[in-house]
This record gives structure tokens, sequence and C-alpha cells, in this order.
């Protein structure tokens, strides 16, 4: 099966945080979604977006610190990663990677690269980079059910986010 991809102008900060609501309509409970970027890239900025689509009402911070950061009141329930402090890969295995991924929660890693060798396969991969005063996302649906969100995303897609 071959990937589909999306290229998105994201223009502001706005724009980011609806793409990120525009995806917590199609992303579905199990999958895997890998954010890349640089530093300052909007990475965070689109998980905010997406666990707020998903119910969430209170603040969303990169669990830089704590690895992972559980939203159990959002629909699905969501755990947020972010990998840039991790030391080792091995690490995962410490904190129970394997317990976090099952079919009831949607699993957003920020910097994946960081846990080469013992993160799973992604379903999608978005690469966020600044282009300009704004940025760029490109979404890279690896999986069938990844396919399938990226094609009822493009029926939600109009206003800021083009």
């Amino acid at each position: 099966m071959s990937a589909l991809y999306r290229q998105l102008t994201l223009r502001d900060e706005a724009d980011t945080v609806a793409l990120g609501s525009r995806l917590a309509a199609v992303l579905t409970p199990g999958m895997l979604v890998f954010l890349q970027g640089d530093l300052g890239a909007g990475k965070t900025t689109l998980c905010r977006g997406l666990v707020r689509g998903l119910g969430h009402r209170g603040a969303v911070k990169s669990p830089t610190y704590t690895l992972v950061e559980p939203y159990d009141n959002t629909v699905p329930p969501v755990y947020h990663f972010d990998l840039y402090r991790l030391g080792d890969p091995a690490e995962l295995d410490a904190i129970g990677l394997r317990d976090y991924l099952d079919s009831e929660h949607l699993c957003l890693v920020e910097w994946p690269g960081r846990g080469d060798g013992v993160l799973p396969p992604a379903d999608l991969i978005i690469t966020i980079t600044q282009v300009g005063a704004g940025r760029q996302a490109d979404l890279k649906a690896v999986s069938l059910r990844a396919r399938r969100a990226l094609a009822a995303l493009d029926d939600r897609l109009s206003g800021a986010v083009t």
C-alpha cells in the first residue's frame, strides 16, 4: 500500500490550531501519530488544537519533562508524548510505552526519532517546517486508517487552512 500525502499552508498559530481541530474530527482510537519539526515549529500547538478538538478544556502543555501527558477526558482518550529529552530509546520500555499503545487511545508523539528502534511504525506522520512567516504541514498517511482519515480531512479543509 502506498502512502497518501497532503501538504498544507499554515499562515499562523490559529491555522495550526485549526488543523489540529480538523484532525480531531477524523483520527480514530488506536492511531499513532508522529509529529516532526524543529523546536518552535508548532508541534505542541497542533496537539493543543487536536486535544481541544476532542473535548479537553484545560491547558495543553508540552510533556517535555514528564515524557507523557494523558488526556482521559477526551473522546478518544489521548496520550501526548514529547521525547525531546529522552536519553535513550530503551527508557521508553522503562515507562511502559507498550501499555500506552492500545486500541482505545490516540497517541501523539513529538520527536519520534528519539524513540527509534522502540516505537512501532506510525499511522500518520506530520512534519511541520517554517516557510517565511508561516509554516508548512506535510501529512503522510502510512496505514489504511490514516489514509481514510486524510481522505476525510480533505472534505473538512476550508477557510484558514489550505
